[in-house]
């Protein structure tokens, strides 16, 4: 079987965020990237699928150059084939990246032959637009489920398990078809070295993306206040022990 696992290039958790004078973009001078969570669990999951049934992988990201990085990593993870769709400037709404998504997918399936199974993120950890998966699925006329956290392929099919409030529900879909997971799916494996070998030797495939208007238009971009915490020292050695007696006593502890 054919997979197609699609990534985002994302400011890595926890990074301090700013934004440039004029509000309208992230600086991206001093950041570290990697892709979201959910996409980590999405590489995984494609990279056990091919070892369980045979086939191929291609990981496919639009990002500047610099995100090719993320496509070696996952080629590292044992994801087979990266494919760039390069794209420099702001960044495209969901509506457009969807579209590009669209247009490589066919690009390559000429090429290659149909993929039987696209994942992607539920959403992104930056923007969290929830709508990239649904959106390249009706446009290829695919079914797809999102919130996935269980998949099982079968001869033409695939079940694919979403957690609701009280149990799960399978959902049975025929081939070809799109998933969009959810961490928690599995636990994606490091990258050993001879896999880091590899990928820095690996070709990654670029496909340039005609760019579309989107349905969304950025006026501003605005940083939320940073939460600070302050931290009190009481004392030392047993000239702390009044101290720490009346927080006790403050917070009701004596």
């Amino acid at each position: 079987m054919r997979l197609l696992v699609c990534v985002k290039r994302v400011p890595a958790p926890g990074a301090k965020i700013t934004l440039t004078p004029d509000g309208s973009e992230v600086d991206t001078t001093h950041l570290g990237f990697t892709v979201s969570p959910h996409e980590e669990c999405a590489v995984e999951e494609a990279v056990r699928l091919v070892a369980a049934h045979g086939g191929s992988s291609t990981v496919l990201t639009l990002g500047p150059l610099a995100a090719e990085d993320q496509l070696r990593n996952a080629i590292a993870m044992g994801i087979d084939h990266g494919t760039l769709l390069p794209m420099e400037g702001p960044e495209w709404d969901a509506r457009a990246v969807a579209g590009a998504i669209v247009d490589a997918v066919r690009v390559l399936e000429e090429d290659d032959g149909r993929f039987d199974l696209m994942l992607f993120g539920n959403e992104s950890a930056d923007a969290g637009n929830h709508q990239v998966a649904v959106r390249v699925a009706h446009a290829l006329g695919r079914p797809v489920v999102d919130g996935v956290k269980g998949i099982e392929v079968t001869d033409g099919e695939v079940a694919l398990r979403r957690a609701v409030a009280d149990g799960h529900t399978v959902h049975h879909l025929p081939l070809p078809a799109v998933a969009a997971v959810k961490e928690g799916l599995n636990l994606p494996r490091y990258p050993a070295m001879r896999g880091r070998l590899m990928a820095k030797k690996a070709t990654i495939r670029h496909v340039e993306p005609r760019h579309r208007e989107g349905g969304l238009r950025r006026l501003r971009l605005r940083a939320p206040e940073q939460q600070r915490t302050e931290t009190t020292v009481l004392g030392t050695g047993a000239a702390a022990a009044p101290a720490v007696a009346d927080i006790l006593e403050e917070v009701g502890l004596l």
